[in-house]
């Protein structure tokens, strides 16, 4: 990757970011529907997270790049679970009170 093209890169990284983090703090800022915001929220957040492993830890289904991609996913998973787990567990201890 030529320096141009990692600048580039980082550029629509940067404006898809700050695209992505406006919308829902206009939504917010004007009281808009609560159920829409946080389904706008949730997919911005979702969108979000794949801009910046593809713009700025370039991480892409290509070679090494995969290996790399694959570790960021798994390792996404185990905190997914971790945190499911827990949320579960103090629901149920919630509900048991």
């Amino acid at each position: 990757m030529t320096r141009a093209q990692e600048l580039r890169a980082y550029l629509i990284g940067f404006g898809l970011s700050v695209v992505l983090t406006a919308i829902p703090f206009t939504l917010v800022a004007l009281h808009k529907d609560a159920q829409l915001t946080l389904w706008v929220l949730g997919i911005c957040a979702v969108l979000q997270a794949i801009v910046h492993l593809r713009y700025f830890l370039h991480l892409s289904l290509h070679g090494q790049q995969r290996d790399d991609l694959q570790l960021v996913l798994f390792t996404a998973l185990i905190l997914l679970i971790m945190i499911g787990g827990t949320l579960w567990i103090l629901a149920n201890l919630t509900r048991r009170m």
